[in-house]
């Protein structure tokens, strides 16, 4: 389970595909980099996927004191499902010529999760503005072009209670819907917290409804902020 932003996103990774719906999105299976030289100027790319603002921190640290002599780390990310979290990062550069184009890629990938950040060592020449954009650009292609594209679920979480009687009904609920127990709790009543892919959710909980209408002895809640 991931907290970004207050919003629980919980995400089970699966094999990747060209389009995504409203109970998915792309990321980067693991991390990648790239290269590109323009007038003496090298520009290194490197992305990351993460999760949320800590992931970022500890991914940036590292390339900061790695290349501590660099003239600019420019970075930009993206995080959450519905792609509404981001932030694009000049470091000193002119505004909008280094982290906008890293921005730019990830949003032209459709990417979310990823922080794709570019490290520059100044060759002696200035590219001016249009040519920094273009470099800062090619850089992040370049990391994100050796990654591993991937589609991701998105999942909600519920916590079932359940009488122990129950526990032949709920395993196989567990098994036909392929939910992850993130949780499990055996005490004088039975509960367990579960992830399930948001796609499945109404049928989810049509079964609960129905085993509860049967006579099962079995309370739910979705997990909410």
């Amino acid at each position: 389970m991931l907290i970004v932003y207050g919003i629980i996103l919980n995400v089970r990774r699966k094999s990747p595909m060209a389009v995504t719906d409203n109970f998915s999105f792309l990321t980067i299976q693991s991390a990648s980099e790239g290269f590109y030289k323009e007038k003496g100027s090298k520009f290194l790319g490197f992305a990351y996927p993460v999760h949320d603002e800590r992931e970022i921190k500890a991914s940036l640290e590292p390339l900061r004191k790695l290349y501590f002599d660099a003239s600019h780390h420019c970075y930009a990310w993206m995080l959450g499902a519905d792609k509404k979290y981001f932030r694009a990062f000049d470091d000193g550069e002119p505004n909008h010529s280094a982290g906008t184009p890293i921005l730019g890629q990830i949003r032209s990938k459709e990417l979310t999760n990823v922080l794709v950040v570019v490290v520059r060592y100044f060759g002696g020449t200035k590219l001016g503005v249009s040519g920094l954009i273009q470099a800062y650009k090619a850089a992040a292609e370049t990391a994100l072009a050796n990654a591993k594209i991937i589609k991701t679920e998105i999942t909600t979480s519920f916590t079932l209670n359940f009488e122990y009687t129950a526990s032949p009904e709920i395993m196989r609920m567990v098994k036909e819907f392929d939910l992850t127990i993130e949780n499990q709790n055996y005490e004088e009543q039975a509960s367990i917290l579960v992830n399930i892919n948001l796609r499945f959710k109404d049928v989810f909980l049509e079964k609960l409804k129905l085993l509860r209408a049967t006579g099962t002895p079995i309370t739910y809640s979705e997990k909410t902020v």
